[in-house]
């Protein structure tokens, strides 16, 4: 079997995840994190729909982790997403962190906005 080092081109991938943190950068980020071109962006969580909408046409598919388990994603924000063109993903968070980090070592235009598990 050959094992490649995986490389993310100088964005940050998610390296851990725990109650109510993630861990990017080899820093913790307390409470919902947004990684996409550039880095950690400032996202306050589901009502915080404008940061979302301002990876459009930086990115192809944003993944949008609910947190513990996948639930509903309100009206307001996948309709603000779609009508960017950007690809919306929901899931739960460490599936789409998980997700994200493949993608991102890819070389693709992605971003991830987690909920954490947990609470926060």
């Amino acid at each position: 079997m050959r094992i490649n080092e995986v490389e993310f081109r100088g964005e940050m991938p998610v390296e851990g995840y725990g109650p109510g943190f993630w861990r990017v950068g080899g820093e913790v980020v307390r409470g919902p994190v947004l990684l996409g071109p550039g880095g950690l962006h400032d996202w306050a969580g589901l009502e915080d729909v404008a940061a979302l909408v301002e990876m459009a046409g930086r990115v192809d598919v944003l993944f949008l982790g609910m947190g513990s388990e996948i639930a509903p994603v309100p009206r307001r924000l996948r309709e603000a997403v779609e009508l960017t063109g950007q690809g919306l993903d929901v899931m739960a968070s460490p599936t789409a962190a998980r997700s994200y980090n493949v993608l991102l070592s890819e070389g693709r235009r992605v971003a991830a906005a987690l909920i954490p598990v947990g609470g926060v």
